[in-house]
């Protein structure tokens, strides 16, 4: 099975906080991979050493078979990252602005996929709209799509429904579905653990920097399977979270 990300005893350390401890993950191509964990755990500096912003103390990784480090550009062009924080220049219309991130990967005449990319994420009214002048949901929606506009085959999405209304998560999804169902590799994280539950094929769960559990998400939920809630229900990924980061072993 061809590797999509490969991370190989990746460690950084920020003084004297150990961001990343020695980890390692394979994700396949094509797989729906759910990267978990509680604030710090070290998500975030993991999808900045894929994406080429900070390097990793010890360790390699690549993408598409391709070294982050020592061929960054090429591996840039294979990774679309959808960041937390909403940034964004306030001077352009959306359409400019995706026009613009295209430029970067140095694709013109790029317009026909950047129709099809606002079309699917409910954002064709709003193309000549300045970003200043849109509402919170519409620039994560924005984010989404430069992500996409160079036809990553790895797609990052870091926590991309945080604090955005029902109806744009459930449209996300289904884009996200029909892009990963198309072939594309997708590393989501995110604080709705029913949303992984739902969508991912198979989860690890970082805590200090650390992988303290990886598999797939059915096997995670079997495991405790004989677990039931105080109503009866059986566990569900929520249930496995607070068990692993409590330091109880999955």
């Amino acid at each position: 099975m061809t590797s999509a990300i490969s991370i190989k005893g990746v460690s950084k350390q920020y003084g004297v906080l150990q961001a990343l401890d020695e980890v390692s993950l394979t994700i396949h191509e094509g797989e729906f991979f759910g990267l978990l964990g509680p604030n710090g755990a070290g998500k975030t500096t993991l999808i900045s050493i894929l994406a080429g912003l900070c390097k990793p103390d010890h360790g390699s990784a690549s993408i598409m078979g391709v070294d982050v480090q020592s061929t960054h550009r090429e591996a840039r062009r294979k990774l679309g990252v959808v960041p937390q924080e909403l940034v964004f220049d306030p001077f352009f219309t959306v359409r400019e602005t995706l026009r613009f991130q295209s430029g970067y990967f140095g694709i013109r005449n790029n317009d026909a996929w950047i129709d099809e990319i606002m079309a699917n994420l409910d954002l064709t009214g709003k193309a000549d709209s300045n970003m200043r002048s849109l509402s919170g949901g519409m620039k994560r929606r924005v984010l989404v799509a430069q992500a996409l506009v160079h036809r990553p085959p790895v797609i990052v999405l870091d926590e991309p429904t945080a604090g955005v209304d029902v109806e744009l998560r459930q449209s996300l999804w289904q884009f996200i579905s029909r892009l990963n169902h198309d072939g594309h590799t997708i590393v989501l994280t995110t604080h709705y653990l029913e949303e992984a539950e739902a969508l991912c094929q198979r989860i690890a769960m970082l805590k200090q920097g650390k992988v303290v559990a990886l598999d797939t998400t059915a096997n995670l939920l079997s495991r405790f399977g004989g677990t039931k809630k105080q109503n009866g229900e059986a566990a569900d990924l929520e249930d496995v979270f607070v068990h692993i980061m409590s330091g109880n072993a999955a």
